[in-house]
């Protein structure tokens, strides 16, 4: 049972920004930090990507577990009240997310989701380097850097070398 009444919980809903939250603020400032440089909600791109990155031609979304459906998150949990109301609104969001991410890649861009579950303390770190780590690769790739595949070799049979004496008595 809700402890607000239904205009309470409207009004409650709907002051919940959709910008500048503070997953987001937490994105942007690492990317700044690192020297990247982007653009904020581009209009021009499909679904107004949350970051854009011309220069790496990526998109990053930064998404809400809950208004985005995130599968097996604990953030996400379908509210007991108005279920059909918040399934309908949940598939949306996602057959949307779905819909703009086909787009962008039919355009040549690349796509990247970090949820907000990603970017609590305890995995924020790792979350954070594998995006730049992906930014890195996702450059050298469109540039035309030479990757180069080292061939695999069988490990080494002994650790270390015997003992030698490099110092002689006298």
């Amino acid at each position: 049972m809700d402890k607000l009444t239904p205009e309470q919980r409207h009004r409650c809903m709907a002051s919940i920004k959709g910008k500048d939250t503070k997953p987001e603020m937490l994105v942007r400032k690492f990317l700044w930090r690192r020297g990247f440089r982007y653009r904020l909600n581009h209009p021009r791109l499909p679904g107004k990507p949350d970051i854009v990155l011309r220069k790496y031609r990526t998109c990053i979304f930064v998404n809400g577990c809950f208004w985005h459906g995130h599968e097996g998150c604990g953030l996400f949990v379908m509210p007991k009240t108005r279920t059909e109301f918040w399934q309908s609104k949940v598939n949306r969001n996602r057959g949307r997310d779905k819909r703009v991410k086909q787009e962008l890649a039919n355009m040549g861009w690349h796509s990247i989701t970090i949820w907000e579950c990603q970017l609590k303390p305890s995995s924020r770190d790792m979350t954070l380097e594998s995006l730049a780590y992906t930014l890195n690769k996702i450059f050298l790739l469109n540039h035309g850097a030479k990757t180069y595949n080292t061939p695999v070799q069988e490990p080494a049979v002994k650790v270390a070398e015997e003992r030698t004496e490099y110092w002689s008595e006298r």
